[in-house]
């Protein structure tokens, strides 16, 4: 299943304190230990504890040198140590996303090529160890729908290795282009790698979704300010895709009365290879009492101009009405029950992790029905009894297996 984590970074934003908060969520400690040693191995040991921020328990991530030479790197170098490294695809992914994003707002900031960008908050171990963490706490978490809040990015000045500058740095104000942000309070409270994870990974700046919460993680920063928690909330719940949603979509129309009627098979067919979400003909009477059918197509906002060009390819018809609908879809997957010895699919819609529906596939059926020489009621009817009887009923539980396309 889908899972989201908002991510609150009203109190500001560090890549420790985001790891931290991942950490305290639930991902597991070994599993980042062993991402970040396949990148750095023996540079860098990552440590938590538990500590308070302004009376708020929340969990603290120690990134400490294993050798005392320090190696400074250009981004060449590191996308070198992402590429190379043993990590799962999603976790590289995701690392290279944010350090591309972080390369390019400080080249930008200090005028040199990207791939010269050689300085501590790129080549550094801490900011490779928080990136590559976060990004494998996120993938052991199954999470694949990231969004955040706005980001409090602080007032006031900071001495940096650069000097002196105006908060937020250059460098975090270029990284969150494009993002809402607000001041929140003294001081640096977003530092370019936790703007950087922010803005790379998370897919939207939005207030708190739509979510069945699951489990909530508070990382901690290194300063205790009274009266503002320095902290980053994770909030990890099942995604808006587990649940029955609503999109934009088109219905494009026809009115045909002079098309073979054999031919509105392959009509329907063709256009829903064509990437309609669904095609139908409705009975009609015409001028002068001439029958005809209308054809209806549903179609996403962003498929609907090669369809209405299939529409007038396939049919006889001068023209093409069209208006915007919204469309609300249950979530569905798809399991195998065993009916009479063969494994059918049934197509499962879901709506709050409960099973609205199970309805066995028909084509499937009917090819089972022909082989025993059945009728293919007795087929529907003895697949719907083996997904009832396997838990696939109305109201019953989500399973957790569901697969996301029928079986070929």
């Amino acid at each position: 299943m889908n899972r989201t984590a908002w991510i609150d970074a009203s109190c500001g934003v560090a890549g420790d304190m985001l790891l931290a908060a991942l950490l305290d969520a639930g991902a597991s400690l070994p599993g980042v230990r062993a991402a970040v040693d396949a990148v750095v191995p023996g540079e860098v040991s990552v440590t938590t504890a538990e500590v308070l921020r302004a009376g708020i328990r929340a969990t603290s991530v120690r990134v400490s040198p294993e050798r005392r030479d320090r190696v400074h790197r250009t981004w060449r170098d590191v996308r070198t140590l992402l590429t190379g490294a043993a990590l799962h695809e999603a976790v590289r992914d995701g690392a290279l996303a944010v350090f591309a994003r972080l390369a390019g707002a400080e080249a930008r900031v200090h005028g040199v090529g990207v791939d010269d960008v050689h300085f501590h908050e790129v080549g550094a171990w801490d900011s490779i160890a928080d990136v590559v963490g976060v990004c494998a706490a996120l993938h052991d978490l199954r999470v694949t729908e990231p969004t955040a809040s706005p980001v409090a990015v602080g007032s006031g000045r900071v001495v940096t290795a650069h000097g002196e500058l105006p908060v937020p740095v250059p460098a975090v104000a270029e990284l969150a282009a494009g993002w809402d942000v607000f001041a929140g309070g003294e001081g640096e409270l977003a530092t370019p790698t936790g703007m950087a994870l922010v803005t790379a990974l998370a897919h939207a700046c939005r207030p708190l979704p739509h979510m069945r919460l699951e489990a909530t993680g508070v990382g901690a920063g290194e300063r205790d300010v009274p009266g503002r928690p320095n902290v980053v909330r994770v909030l990890l719940g099942t995604a808006a895709a587990e649940r029955s949603t609503a999109e934009d979509a088109v219905v494009l129309e026809a009115n045909v009365d002079d098309l073979d009627p054999r031919v509105w098979p392959s009509v329907l067919t063709a256009l829903l290879n064509a990437g309609a979400s669904d095609a139908w003909l409705v009975p009609i009477l015409m001028k002068k009492g001439r029958p005809a059918h209308t054809l209806c197509v549903l179609s996403p906002p962003g498929r609907a101009e090669v369809l209405r060009a299939g529409m007038f390819r396939l049919t006889s018809t001068l023209g093409v009405r069209e208006r915007p609908v919204r469309k609300t879809a249950l979530r569905r997957g798809w399991a195998q029950v065993d009916v009479l010895g063969t494994r059918l699919p049934v197509k499962v819609g879901c709506r709050d992790g409960r099973i609205v529906q199970a309805v066995p596939e028909f084509e499937h059926a009917a090819a089972l029905a022909a082989r025993l020489d059945l009728p293919v009621r007795e087929v529907l009817d003895a697949a719907a009894a083996a997904a009832h009887a396997t838990g696939l009923a109305p109201g019953a539980a989500v399973p957790s297996a569901l697969a996301e396309a029928p079986p070929a």
